[in-house]
């Protein structure tokens, strides 16, 4: 049964259609990727998903249920607008987020330092929010989103501010969450990361719906049309007609988009040998994900 269903729903603000018909379901143990450009209307879908809003229009149901507030206790969610106590002591801060969502002081005060010490931030309980970095910051976001166990775990732009170790780190602790069969929807403008990490994603372009599905049901329908290559020597072989986009990054480093739907890269490559070019790299596959989000979105400069 999904975690959450969303059932053709509709919202405007004014004159403005925030989110106009979007269905889409997620499921236990699933990673979800929520994608669009700024203003697409991702915000807008989470907020009436836990009942910050409700939609004009259409049904909104968590844990196979009609959406009531009572539902929200297995609901963790990190907003993308951060709110900590700025002078608030770190661990006193904890356990205060953890009594809200009805655990004991001593329950929240003993999760709070689990977590810490799992996110390797031991040393910043007993200072202050105002005193830590962002990416500090944001960790202890995360433990107060995560620290009444949530069935479902929302995150708008969770990587926002943290440096690659930390970024890792974060990415390996979602991981074991969604293996444990925690749901989890997260939206974010990197691609690299839903990629990598997500089992399904949906597009939303002007807050309508304009793709979605499994990661591999979505690369299954585009061409493995793409080669990088990394040479050394003569890059004339680069110059061929049957390329349709060439990017030259420098360094012997470049990519190409050949024509047709099943093209053969193998000519290509035997032209660079000919030519004498020594090729160390030479990979043909599937479109990216951020391809692909540019093409379903029109190339938005907003994104």
């Amino acid at each position: 049964m999904p975690t959450v269903q969303l059932n053709n729903i509709r919202k405007v603000y004014d004159t403005k259609v925030a989110v106009e018909g979007l269905t889409l379901s997620i499921e236990p143990g699933q990673m979800f990727g929520l994608l669009g450009p700024n203003g697409s209307g991702k915000t807008s879908s989470i907020r009436m998903m836990i009942g910050i809003t409700v939609p004009d229009s259409g049904t909104v149901e968590l844990f196979n249920k009609p959406f009531n507030r009572n539902l929200l206790e297995r609901v963790g969610y990190l907003p993308e607008e951060r709110g900590l106590y700025k002078k608030m002591n770190v661990l006193e801060q904890i356990i205060f987020m953890g009594q809200l969502r009805g655990l004991s002081a001593t329950e929240a005060e003993k999760r709070g330092k689990a977590w810490a010490e799992r996110l390797q931030i031991t040393e910043a309980l007993p200072k202050k929010t105002e005193e830590l970095s962002k990416g500090m910051q944001q960790k202890i976001q995360f433990i107060t989103t995560l620290i009444h166990e949530p069935d479902l775990i929302i995150m708008d732009e969770p990587f926002s501010g943290l440096d690659p170790v930390n970024g890792a780190l974060l990415q390996d602790t979602l991981l074991e969450l969604r293996n444990a069969g925690k749901a989890i929807l997260f939206s974010t403008h990197r691609m690299d990361q839903v990629e990598k990490m997500c089992d399904a994603i949906a597009i939303i372009y002007r807050g309508k719906l304009v793709l979605e599905g499994t990661m591999r049901e979505i690369k299954q329908e585009y061409p493995r049309n793409r080669v990088d290559v990394v040479f050394e020597g003569d890059d004339s072989f680069l110059n061929n007609p049957e390329a349709e986009e060439v990017n030259r990054y420098g360094n012997g480093v470049a990519s190409l988009k050949l024509r047709g739907h099943q093209p053969d890269a193998q000519p290509l490559l035997a032209e660079a040998v000919a030519r004498g070019t020594r090729i160390t790299r030479f990979e043909v596959k599937e479109p990216t994900l951020e391809e692909i989000f540019i093409e379903r979105v029109g190339g938005s400069t907003n994104a």
